[in-house]
């Protein structure tokens, strides 16, 4: 798999057949390996690992509805209280992010009402700040530590 510019982590690979399987500590399964699995389990460990969220309120694929239509987020961490903290949408490295792979993650999150969102392809990384009462949106330099 390509290198990407997360930091790297132990990760558990097998092959299944001719699929290439990676360990999924969240599911607690082995999923198969694509390119776009394979940065969402770089943000999982670098969430886990490099800004200190607790494994337990991290919830990946979680379906939600939006326009009568089931969604599924790519990655979705809690508060403490259970409440939705930060929305994460990864893409495979050839993935560009684009104001329309933006939108997507913005429309997710008016079902959702993280405050938080990143979007990453592994490669490049946005996160940003989202105020709705203000109608605001600050990009960050960072993903911010995990508080509670």
């Amino acid at each position: 798999m390509q290198e990407l510019n997360l930091p790297p982590f132990e990760a558990k690979v097998t092959q299944s057949g001719e699929n290439l399987l990676i360990w999924d500590v969240l599911r607690r399964r082995h999923v198969v390996l694509t390119p776009e699995e394979w940065v969402r389990q770089h943000v999982v460990h670098y969430l886990i690992n490099h800004r200190g969220y607790p494994k337990g309120l991290l919830s990946l694929e979680r379906g939600h509805q939006y326009n009568k239509r089931q969604k599924r987020t790519d990655l979705l961490a809690l508060d403490a209280t259970g409440r939705p903290l930060l929305l994460v949408e990864c893409k495979r490295p050839t993935v560009p992010i684009t104001a329309a792979v933006a939108q997507q993650i913005a429309t997710y999150n008016a079902t959702i009402g993280a405050p938080l969102l990143l979007l990453s392809n592994g490669l490049h990384h946005y996160c940003w700040r989202v105020d709705t009462e203000k109608r605001t949106n600050e990009l960050l330099t960072e993903v911010p530590m995990y508080l509670g």
